[in-house]
């Protein structure tokens, strides 16, 4: 049973309480999709997901409790970093999934919805940051290879390399409005590389 001190997404249910919490946070990411953050109502993903009321608000208090554990489901479902033996073909891995999230017609949205409702909302913008920050760490690895092969040089910050290709992705979607494909994943993924070669991201 949940602790009512407990931070949303802190527990790791197991058996029917990880039914209800897959079937909470898939209706919660529908809505989110569907109409943004301002309208997201407990009461109405607890009907909507067949699940008990009392039980939605005890466990996620509040809509951006909510939107927390759905970021955090969200950056331990998504895949592992890429391990292709270049520097070039793990970043253009990592643009590929990056683009692949923003272009889907469900999570595409859902990531808009998440990004607007952070820029008025303190506890989605640290659940966004949390997301990120588990996303980056995952991700890291792939330059301190890169590192250990004499493909960029010590003191390369990963983070920021990182980054730098999803940067101009995001543009797109939430500024630009111009397509997110395969010659803007391409783009990305070379100019961060190329960049990180060069030592514009070496701490120091």
């Amino acid at each position: 049973m949940e602790q009512d001190t407990a931070q949303p997404g802190s527990i790791r249910p197991g058996g029917r309480t990880a039914r209800v919490r897959e079937a909470v946070l898939r209706v919660a990411g529908d809505l989110l999709a569907e109409r943004g953050f301002a309208t997201l109502d407990l009461a109405e993903v607890a009907a909507r997901a067949e699940v008990g009321k009392t039980t939605v608000y005890r466990r996620w208090r509040t809509p951006a409790g909510l939107v927390a554990d759905l970021l955090v489901e969200m950056a331990e479902t998504s895949l592992p970093h890429s391990d292709t033996g270049s520097l070039l073909g793990d970043l253009r891995a990592n643009a590929e999934l990056v683009a692949k999230t923003l272009t889907d017609p469900r999570q595409g949205r859902l990531f808009r919805a998440v990004i607007a409702a952070a820029t008025t909302d303190d506890g989605t913008a640290a659940a966004l940051h949390r997301f990120y920050d588990i996303r980056l760490t995952e991700w890291s690895p792939v330059i301190e290879a890169a590192i250990a092969r004499g493909e960029v040089p010590p003191g390369t910050d990963a983070r920021a390399v990182l980054s730098a290709v999803s940067a101009p992705l995001y543009y797109r979607l939430l500024a630009s409005g111009d397509p997110i494909d395969a010659a803007a994943v391409d783009a990305a993924a070379t100019a961060a590389a190329e960049a990180a070669r060069a030592g514009v991201f070496t701490r120091g």
